[in-house]
Parts: C-alpha cells; sequence; structure tokens
C-alpha cells in the first residue's frame, strides 16, 4: 500500500502551511510532520480512519483543527485533502 496526495490535497497541505508558517514556521513544520505521520499509520492501517461524510472515503483526524479525507483504491490510498 502507498499513499498518493492528489493535486487538491497537496494545494491543502500548502495552505495549511503558509497560514501557520505566517505566524510561527516551526509550529508549520510541526504540523506538516503531523500530516506525514498520519498518512504513514494509513499505510499499515488503512481503515484507522472513520468513515467519511463523502460516500466512499475515510477521514482520519491527525490533529484537532485538520482531518485527512481518503480512499482505498488497490494497492494506493488517494488522500483528498485537509480540511477543518
Amino acid at each position: 500500500m502507498r499513499v498518493v496526495w492528489t493535486p487538491e490535497a497537496q494545494q491543502d497541505r500548502a495552505d495549511v502551511w503558509d497560514y501557520i508558517a505566517a505566524d510561527n514556521p516551526r509550529a508549520a513544520a510541526r504540523m506538516d510532520e503531523i500530516f506525514s505521520d498520519a498518512a504513514a499509520r494509513l499505510i499499515q492501517h488503512p481503515m484507522l480512519g472513520k468513515p467519511g461524510k463523502i460516500p466512499g472515503t475515510r477521514e482520519l483526524i491527525p490533529h484537532e483543527s485538520y482531518r485527512l479525507v481518503y480512499h482505498c483504491a488497490e494497492a494506493m490510498m488517494h488522500n483528498h485533502g485537509i480540511g477543518r
């Protein structure tokens, strides 16, 4: 299993980085690490997240302010975005 970040998810992640880094670059780096760690956990435990609001997706909450929306397909996990 591997994680594939969609272009939308990549942009969401960059937007979160920019928003946090404007006040605290170290906190932005830590949040990005939290997202990476969450995605890595999903490789070993793809059903870790709860069923998502969008049919066919799952959601993992890596931080109280954000959620990762994803779905599993064949040998890949597609991360659709980071939302609040």
